[in-house]
């Protein structure tokens, strides 16, 4: 009995995108497929640890059969098989969590989509590139029937119980004219000495004899000797990894023996996958013991703000039926991790030292996860923290500071690290809170990523330098001349300053002359222990139901404005002129009017010269 079934929506798309937009890259798909092959043996090994009987005597192996005279060619594989769920489910559907996300970001452009695709990983569906029909025959290790599936990748597909004596699986591609290359075996031999050398198991191709020869290493990359490895080795072995299309940027790989035994190849990439701010998704590293494949992603291994790091671990310090819940547990997990996490750093600090150009690219792409371990990791916040970039008011557009240059070039009489957090750079650039620390030289990290509002409540200080908002509290920038002068300000505001605040009393929790400002006529910020402003608008819009505050009112008792205010003796104007200076201030930090019609009223007419009463003022 044969059924048909329809492809799911994003299939089809995806499989439309690839046949016309991977069209250059052709060859991947050998890659795919045999990695596909790989993964099977992988999980029949694995299962027959618990169920012996599965294995037989039969030796692992991927085989490659080219056909000339029906124009096939078929990826072979001895491995767990699939029955006719397992067929209808995971080569009728992309069977990877995060579909909707990822098609969600496709934009039409080829060459830009098919590095998303690479990023997506494109696993069995590759084999349309090449074929304009895919059938597969298919039969697990503990079941009696196989199983037959068939496509053109159109939109349908059909599965059918079919007769296969033995386990595993024969994916036989009908090769369009134009691909009939892959049926020569010395382009078949190239691509697996180029793709595939690393596989585990023997990969064998069926010359013109009919004969089978062996044309891979056959061992476990991991375990060959790094002075046998080139650089382009590794490459090739992180793309069967991570089914990347670009290279890693960096990696190590280490073998550790003594009260630990066990493997570790760690690699940086370069792009972002997908998924990466998706918390819930699945990250981690592979998992083998004792180099049978346990798990896919570990996330045990690594911590979650780490979870753009891609490799594996190959240990014999662990049971082979080891659990989730195993290694959650387990002290042998966490004295590996704890390696692995300084392996990483390891890593990023000399990419930091040696390559500038090529950690500021990582840290475009990687810093906001980086970060988070500021909040999650107290022990490692050290060595985080040094490898923090920023943007300053002292770096020109697009360029970054790293905390311990910012530290080096502090002036004498500065004792802070200062920063604004902000929601863009330009509001932050602009923000009147720099006007004072701008007229002394003093540099502002300019922090405007959502997570740096939590990133500066954990990260108290830096090499003995506390850190410091420039919006927040008093701003310590007054010298011993200035001290008289603010203090004689003070003197003659006093009576202003409370007035003010008796008007704006609901609002405000207090108003004072300003030390930080020297253009602007006023400016919000938060009481030294307080909420920051930024945080507090980034929880209210999240729904937190967060107790009211009130910010502080800073004037420029130099402004023409506030001269005004305090040489004001109308009642009416005063509150007027009270209220465009608190609604300028609110507008200068990017927050919301209270009443943008009453503002906009006042406005006008203190511009035509006019009083609340309409009366024409008199300069």
């Amino acid at each position: 009995m044969t059924d048909k079934h329809a492809f799911q929506a994003e299939t089809k798309s995806l499989l439309r995108l690839m046949i016309h937009s991977l069209y250059s890259n052709k060859e991947i798909f050998l890659r795919e497929l045999i990695s596909n092959a790989s993964d099977a043996c992988d999980k029949l090994r694995f299962e027959s640890i618990s169920n012996p009987e599965l294995m037989g005597d039969a030796e692992l192996a991927v085989e490659l059969i080219p056909d000339k005279d029906a124009g096939t060619l078929t990826v072979r594989d001895n491995g767990i098989g699939m029955t006719r769920e397992d067929v209808i489910e995971h080569l009728g559907t992309i069977a990877r969590s995060g579909t909707r996300e990822f098609m969600s970001k496709l934009s039409g452009d080829q060459a830009r989509d098919a590095q998303l695709i690479g990023q997506f990983g494109v696993g069995f569906y590759s084999a349309f590139i090449v074929a304009d029909t895919v059938t597969v025959r298919t039969r697990r290790a503990d079941a009696a029937e196989g199983v037959q599936w068939t496509s053109d990748g159109e939109g349908e597909f059909e599965v059918a119980a079919v007769d296969k004596a033995d386990r595993g699986t024969d994916v036989v591609l009908h090769l369009r004219e134009d691909d009939k290359e892959f049926l020569e075996p010395a382009r078949l031999s190239t691509l697996v000495r180029r793709y595939s050398d690393h596989i585990g198991l023997p990969i064998r191709l069926r010359n013109d004899k009919g004969e089978l020869d062996t044309i891979n290493q056959a061992r476990a990359f991991w375990t060959r000797p790094k002075s046998e490895l080139k650089d382009e080795d590794y490459q090739s072995f992180y793309k069967h990894l991570s089914h990347d299309f670009d290279d890693a940027v960096s990696w190590a790989h280490h073998r550790v023996e003594g009260t630990l035994e066990y493997t570790s190849l760690l690699y940086i990439p370069k792009r972002a996958p997908f998924d990466l701010w998706n918390r819930e998704a699945h990250h981690g590293l592979q998992l083998y013991v004792k180099r049978v494949f346990i798990m896919d992603k570990a996330a045990e291994l690594l911590p979650n703000y780490l979870r753009f790091v891609r490799g594996l671990v190959d240990t014999a310090d662990l049971p082979l039926n080891v659990s989730r819940e195993i290694l959650q547990g387990s002290r042998t997990t966490e004295k590996i991790k704890t390696a692995l996490v300084k392996r990483v750093f390891d890593l990023l600090e000399d990419l930091a030292d040696n390559k500038p150009e090529e950690y500021a690219q990582f840290w475009q792409t990687f810093g906001g996860v980086l970060k988070e371990g500021l909040v999650e990791d107290p022990a490692n916040q050290a060595r985080i923290a040094k490898l923090l970039r920023a943007p300053s008011t002292n770096e020109p557009e697009g360029a970054k500071v790293k905390l311990a240059d910012y530290v080096s070039r502090m002036p004498e009489a500065q004792k802070s690290i200062y920063y604004l957090t902000a929601d863009s750079l330009a509001a932050a650039k602009s923000s009147p809170h720099l006007e004072g620390f701008a007229k002394r030289g003093y540099e502002v990290l300019l922090l405007v990523e959502r997570i740096d509002e939590w990133v500066v409540a954990h990260l108290q200080e830096f090499e003995g330098k506390p850190l410091k908002s420039v919006a927040q509290g008093s701003a310590e920038l007054e010298d011993t001349v200035e001290t008289a002068a603010q203090a004689q300000a003070e003197t003659a505001f006093k009576d202003v300053l409370e007035k003010v605040k008796q008007k704006l009393d609901a609002r405000v929790q207090e108003v004072r002359l300003s030390k930080r400002l020297t253009e602007s006529p006023a400016c919000l910020v938060a009481p030294d222990f307080g909420m920051s402003r930024r945080l507090e608008k980034m929880l209210s819009m999240a729904g937190e139901n967060l107790p009211a505050s009130k910010p502080i009112l800073e004037l420029n008792g130099e402004h023409p404005l506030v001269t005004r205010l305090r040489e004001c003796n109308d009642e009416a104007l005063f509150e007027d002129l009270s209220e465009l200076l608190f609604g300028q201030a609110q507008l200068a930090e990017g927050g919301q009017l209270d009443d943008p019609a009453a503002f906009v009223k006042r406005l006008n007419r203190l511009v035509l010269g006019q009083a609340p009463s309409g009366r024409i003022i008199v300069s």
